[in-house]
């Protein structure tokens, strides 16, 4: 339910990609590190964690995956989109769209050392044109996106270790305009794990489901995403990932789509990233071509 095609695997895919976490995670566990951490649960909005007490600067760009970490109590956290650039060229139906989405801003603010809320604003501007290769019709729609609030929990991992684990209840409200949503209002949630992986590799591995209304009517489907990212310091302050997104639901309706996603993430000065992407669709309902760059910022 965001931006970039993270609309949400079958319950067979799920499983199986949950399984190879829950493998992971045992395999991960005998090695968590036990070395004594500052007791930082004292901090809040209203009594910010001291600057030499911040976790390392941590987002959930530039890929889907959304990482375990929260932000530091009483501090801040802006990510956005600058641009994003989205071709399809569908076979069935046989159609050519093209998308430029201009600005999407998600802002975070740490409540406790363990709970982060997250206001995600799907879209300032969007322009989307839909050309029918049959008919000849092209349509176009623009306008911007629809509101959605969550809450990050970390279960474990916050100050680091061999692996780490967050939950993100969400709800999405219909803010859209120019008939880019289908004003319903919707929810679901994220579980995110990320685990320390030899040559100082980090794995996420983060299932989603959400209850999505029906395409053609009002009634409710449940919707399945999962997403594996492996990501990698590169150079100093560069880091690299490669990510495999499933997308699939219950609604027959909706057809199920895939990609790989690619992206670079450059740390250009302390608490401020850059990135730049791109989505690239593996089965013909997804967007062939997704590129973007962005930025986050930490306060």
């Amino acid at each position: 339910m965001t931006t970039r095609s993270r609309r949400g695997p079958n319950r067979r895919s799920a499983a199986r990609l949950l399984a190879i976490a829950a493998a992971a995670l045992v395999l991960s566990a005998g090695t968590r590190a036990d070395e004594p951490k500052p007791d930082k649960s004292g901090y809040s909005i209203f009594n910010p964690t001291p600057t030499d007490l911040m976790r390392d600067f941590n987002t959930d760009r530039p890929t889907k995956a959304n990482v375990p970490w929260t932000v530091d109590a009483g501090h801040y956290l802006m990510e956005t989109d600058v641009a994003v650039y989205g071709y399809t060229h569908g076979k069935s139906p046989p159609i050519n769209q093209r998308n430029w989405l201009v600005l999407d801003p998600t802002f975070k603010v740490g409540l406790t050392d363990r709970v982060e809320f997250d206001l995600l604003l799907t879209g300032l501007y969007s322009n989307t044109q839909t050309h029918d290769r049959t008919t000849g019709v092209t349509r176009t729609l623009d306008g911007f996106g629809d509101t959605t609030l969550r809450t990050k929990i970390n279960l474990w991992g916050n100050e680091g270790g061999a692996s780490a684990l967050t939950v993100i209840p969400l709800l999405k409200l219909p803010t859209n305009s120019g008939g880019l949503g289908n004003n319903a209002v919707e929810g679901g949630v994220i579980s995110s794990l990320a685990i320390a992986a030899p040559y100082d590799v980090t794995i996420f591995v983060a299932p989603e489901f959400d209850a999505l209304r029906n395409a053609g009517d009002n009634g409710r489907h449940g919707h399945y995403s999962q997403l594996i990212n492996v990501n990698r310091l590169i150079a100093e302050k560069l880091t690299a990932y490669v990510e495999f997104y499933a997308d699939e639901g219950t609604d027959r309706r909706e057809r199920n789509f895939y990609t790989v996603d690619v992206a670079v993430s450059w740390i250009f000065l302390p608490g401020l990233q850059l990135d730049v992407g791109a989505n690239i669709g593996v089965s013909d309902a997804a967007p062939a071509l997704q590129a973007y760059f962005g930025f986050a910022a930490r306060f």
